[in-house]
């Protein structure tokens, strides 16, 4: 290999969770060596019942800002070698999240549409640019949230997402989740809601309800791309959002 020949983007990882392991940070895709990075995680099994947890907490990690973010590091290389399911056969760029660990909530989408294929960044095309007026709206910002999908890779003509697909990226989502914490989920879409909750209850129903994933409460409401096919979705898409607010400040208040 040349100077100016590509590194391996498996290598790129291994070499940054082998420098996450050397400061005591832990991955299981090192816990066996010899297998290569993209076995390391299988599919997850049926999650139980939702219900509210303790808060999440992190195995063998010190809970501090430069930890964290090198964590989400050695994770997003994870992510950008992962090759468990075919779409990294027609991806341009993973897409692993943006924005801020230190966040009381996680806006979570179902997958990566062309844009976000293209630039390697969540909601960055239309409806994207309609997510950041909402936050606007809500007194945020991209840089205040954290920002990601289901899958990391984008489905072929934006078809829903495969249970295969899921199974497959739910660990990396986990993992984030894990070392991020928020304090609230936000389902963006009713994909995204009924992939998180192993639902097949309508958006409608899941917006009535209080649900948990991975102990984390979930509010859902419209994906922002079906609010620009129907406006009639964006009073209600608001009052979701109103009450992600009061949740937001009632936690900041306590």
């Amino acid at each position: 290999m040349t100077d100016t020949d590509p590194i391996d983007p498996r290598i790129q990882a291994r070499r940054i969770l082998e420098r996450m392991a050397r400061k005591g940070v832990r991955s299981l895709y090192l816990d066996d060596a010899t297998a290569p990075v993209e076995d390391a995680a299988g599919p997850q099994s049926s999650l139980p019942p939702p219900q509210p947890r303790e808060a999440v907490t992190m195995e063998n990690t010190v809970r501090d800002d430069s930890s964290v973010v090198e964590a989400l590091e050695a994770l997003q290389a994870e992510v950008a070698a992962c090759t468990q399911c075919a779409l990294h056969e027609s991806r341009t760029n993973t897409v692993f999240g943006v924005g801020t660990h230190r966040t009381r909530v996680m806006f979570i989408g179902e997958a990566p549409g062309r844009d976000e294929d293209l630039k390697g960044e969540p909601f960055v095309g239309r409806a994207g640019q309609l997510l950041n007026k909402i936050l606007a709206a809500m007194d945020l910002s991209r840089e205040e949230v954290y920002i990601g999908n289901i899958l990391k890779c984008r489905p072929p003509s934006n078809r829903d997402p495969q249970e295969s697909e899921v199974r497959c990226c739910e660990s990396f989502l986990k993992r984030q989740i894990e070392l991020i914490r928020p304090d609230f989920i936000c389902a963006l879409g009713r994909v995204s809601a009924q992939w998180l909750l192993q639902t097949n209850a309508t958006l409608g129903a899941i917006r009535s309800g209080e649900y948990y994933y991975e102990g984390v409460r979930v509010i859902a409401t419209y994906h922002p791309a079906a609010l620009l096919r129907n406006s009639n979705f964006k009073k209600p898409c608001w009052e979701d959002m109103k009450k992600l607010r009061a949740l937001i400040d009632e936690v900041d208040a306590s």
